[in-house]
């Protein structure tokens, strides 16, 4: 019998940036154990370049991610979801949907790195530090053992895991 894969769903306002971050790093670190999404209460309707250009540096495939609206995961034929995270303050204050499968939340804000204005090798910075402080986060979640993405302390443990910054950066 094959292992639980349990969806994750990312959001952000925009949906360009940060959750779009998050849903390629967790779908190459989960190996399959996890299926990632993102998703945006007013998306953009683009993926903002410098995240791709990113994860392109890091030898993501791109061609799938795209901008799209929370509703979409909210619909009848929508994946049940496991886990939903928000990545931003302007999303987590909002009222979500109903999410199929009464899934676990707990908030990874994150400054966003789109918002920033400046050159644009600076701007370059911001999204490699957004890289690495999601990456983090999303190593601690996916090395929690299968008891505990199903136990009672789980809640805590994913709200430590949104406020874990890497070595250096902060």
């Amino acid at each position: 019998m094959p292992d639980k894969v349990y969806n994750t769903l990312f959001l952000c306002t925009g949906n360009s940036a940060r959750s779009i971050l998050a849903e390629a790093i967790l779908n190459r670190i989960g190996e399959g154990r996890f299926r990632a999404f993102s998703a945006g209460s007013h998306p953009t309707g683009e993926v903002n370049p410098m995240a791709l250009e990113v994860l392109g540096e890091r030898g993501y495939e791109l061609s799938s991610l795209r901008s799209k609206s929370w509703e979409e995961f909210a619909a009848p034929e929508a994946p049940q979801l496991d886990f939903v995270f928000t990545v931003c303050d302007d999303a987590a204050g909002e009222a979500c949907p109903l999410w199929p499968g009464q899934p676990v939340t707990a908030h990874w804000g994150l400054q966003d790195p789109a918002a920033l204005e400046g050159p644009p090798e600076e701007r370059r910075r911001a999204f490699r530090r957004a890289y690495v402080v999601v990456e983090r986060r999303i190593e601690l979640f996916a090395q929690l053992g299968v008891e505990a993405l199903e136990g009672r302390s789980l809640q805590s443990q994913l709200e430590a895991i949104g406020k874990a910054q890497p070595g250096g950066v902060g």
